[in-house]
């Protein structure tokens, strides 16, 4: 999987992490980016298709 660098503000940094570890929602900070990052392009999608602007996928 390729690795990804971003800067991120703290505040935002300090949400993320107050989801992260034991038992809460994310294993760790990666799996939160990826489950933000999936969410807002299934989000985009959504916008997309109510425009009229989607495109087949292969």
């Amino acid at each position: 999987m390729p690795k990804v660098c971003v800067e991120i503000p703290q505040h935002i940094l300090d949400d993320l992490n107050e989801h992260v570890g034991g038992e809460k929602k994310f294993v760790n900070l990666s799996d939160a980016i990826r489950t933000a990052c999936r969410k807002m392009l299934d989000q985009m999608d959504e916008i997309d298709k109510r425009h009229g602007r989607t495109e087949e996928r292969g």
